[in-house]
């Protein structure tokens, strides 16, 4: 099928978001994600699946300008004033970013969920591909691991208010410092989602035809992770990507440790891993620590030559 050239990235490969060249110095960068509430708290449920949805824009190296709403919601059944919070978080985070909302769209429907179609801006020679990673690279985590078990925790009443505290304003941080400090110094980026750790960042060496090596000692993790994994606290997804990736994988741990379950635990709205030289990649650390960045960063592991895709610890 013949594609248009000034496409940069299209929907083929792993990347986190589409890239549509405009000019010699700005190229479009356009991407959507909405799901259902993951904390009970409207307002703070709208924060987080915008803070998500603006992620891949900070992923690809860019700067978000606009937003659109996407909005399912039972309104015959549920009050209006739950989605006004739901929209108002949101939109709290669109301008912590810079955007602007500028519309949206709504479906009613039994099940409530909430998103943005982002649009954001980047120069055409400094679009970060996951498939940017180089041997010899290092590894730079943004945000630590856990949410997916701790939400999992915090449904089954095992965890109180203020690790549910924790762990939503994790979930609300914007990538936005991290996408701000590898600018021009990084190789490669992706933020870490849905499929884990593992699998992130199995698509970044697949598509960058390296392998990685993961550091588990160096991995930031939220507080109570690795208690709750003990206790087998482990949402179904982190048992479906740890299977899936299973093949990709050369473990020292035993097969169903609990720290293997953390590495595939889905995450909402996670952080970023930063593909670059040991120079830049401490370079980019100390930027993102010198903003007042709240979360610890942390060099995970290292890219190594090695069958293409695949992820040793």
């Amino acid at each position: 099928m013949p594609t248009d050239p000034k496409l940069i990235v299209g929907a083929c490969g792993y990347d986190d978001a589409g890239v549509y060249r405009l000019n010699d110095d700005t190229a479009l960068i356009q991407t959507v994600d909405f799901f259902t509430p993951i904390v009970d708290d409207p307002y703070n449920f709208g924060q987080i699946a915008a803070a998500n949805s603006l992620s891949d824009v900070y992923a690809m190296g860019g700067k978000p300008i606009l937003a659109m709403n996407i909005v399912c919601f039972p309104i015959n059944d549920m009050s209006k004033d739950i989605l006004k919070e739901i929209l108002a978080g949101g939109l709290a985070k669109i301008r912590e970013a810079g955007a602007l909302l500028v519309g949206g769209h709504s479906v009613e429907d039994a099940e409530t969920k909430y998103g943005l179609s982002v649009t954001g801006i980047v120069h055409p020679d400094q679009v970060l591909l996951n498939a940017g990673a180089r041997v010899g690279d290092l590894l730079l985590l943004t945000k630590p691991l856990g949410t997916g078990i701790l939400a999992t925790a915090i449904k089954g009443g095992l965890a109180g208010e203020e690790l549910e505290a924790q762990i939503t304003a994790c979930m609300a941080c914007l990538n936005k410092a991290a996408g701000e400090a590898m600018a021009g110094l990084a190789h490669g980026a992706t933020d870490i989602t849905g499929f884990g750790l593992i699998g992130h960042a199995h698509e970044m060496a697949a598509a960058s035809r390296v392998a990685i090596r993961l550091n588990l000692a160096a991995i930031p993790l939220l507080p109570q992770t690795v208690d709750f994994a003990n206790m087998g606290i482990i949402p179904e997804g982190g048992h479906k990507n740890l299977k899936f990736y299973r093949k990709c994988l050369t473990s020292s741990l035993p097969e169903g440790d609990a720290i293997e379950l953390i590495l595939a635990d889905p995450q909402t709205s996670g952080g970023l891993l930063i593909a670059a030289s040991e120079t830049n990649i401490r370079e980019i650390q100390k930027k993102i620590i010198d903003s007042g960045y709240p979360y610890e960063t942390a060099i995970i592991g290292e890219v190594v030559a090695g069958e293409p895709g695949t992820i040793s610890f």
